[in-house]
């Protein structure tokens, strides 16, 4: 396996399954607004400030390949440092990620009235948030890759607090839902579409951003992180989840 396999190769990767998720997402976000439901303000919001922030990480990342197969194409020492495309991505997934916990956040206050349960998710995510921010700055700063050793415990604590916030609202909103069946049938379909779309968001995001952590600790010579790394706000951005629980609370 050559060198390009693990940086170039993995890269493109990356970016041909977040261009395929972009379209699933731009198909959902029609299918949301052409809906004949009428969600709060805030909600509209969230969703399209998602569908903004997917947009232009989207373009980033078709750019970013741009930039690395051709514009660097006889110049391999550019894999030596990371562009612009690299903050943006850490910093357009912190944003996507946030917005979509805090969304689900405010859906497990209306299915438990826990507020320990909201406390504990929304320090979570702002401590995500923040350091995810903060990793994206501190790598466009730094730029040359020997020289991110010093940005591994942020990334750590960043994917780490992310991660954890996605798997706790999965355990909750699954554990919720699943006591909440019926028995019959058309109301028990809706339940376990939302237990779907809550495992679909939570669970493949942080399967996602463990592997994306891993790779950046243990392989951070390379461009492996960046193959889980870009389609990770796709993941997020899961819009049918807000439709399944804008279901559920009409038929609660």
């Amino acid at each position: 396996m050559s060198a390009f396999d693990t940086t170039v190769g993995v890269l493109l990767i990356g970016l041909f399954f977040n261009t395929y998720l972009y379209g699933l997402v731009t198909y959902q976000f029609m299918v949301y607004f052409n809906a004949k439901f009428n969600d709060a303000m805030w909600i509209q919001v969230i969703v399209i400030t998602l569908f903004v922030t997917d947009t232009l990480h989207s373009a980033v990342a078709i750019y970013a390949g741009w930039e690395t197969c051709v514009t660097n194409y006889a110049n391999p020492e550019s894999l030596a440092f990371v562009s612009w495309t690299i903050p943006f991505t850490a910093c357009a997934t912190s944003v996507a990620a946030i917005l979509t916990q805090f969304f689900l956040g405010h859906r497990v206050w209306i299915l438990t009235k826990n507020m320990a349960f909201v406390v504990v998710i929304g320090v979570l995510s702002v401590l995500g948030f923040i350091f995810g921010i903060y990793s994206g700055i501190r790598s466009g700063i730094i730029r040359e890759v020997a020289h991110f050793a010093p940005l591994k415990p942020f990334v750590i604590c960043w994917l780490g607090f992310q991660t954890s916030a996605d798997l706790l609202l999965t355990f909750i909103l699954s554990f919720v839902l699943s006591r909440s069946r019926t028995g019959f049938r058309k109301t028990d379909t809706i339940i376990n579409r939302l237990i779907r779309g809550a495992i679909q968001t939570g669970l493949f995001a942080s399967m996602f951003a463990l592997a994306d952590l891993f790779s950046f600790v243990l392989h951070g010579d390379t461009n492996l992180y960046a193959m889980f790394a870009y389609p990770i706000g796709r993941i997020y951005t899961n819009v049918n989840s807000m439709d399944f629980f804008r279901h559920h609370i009409c038929v609660a």
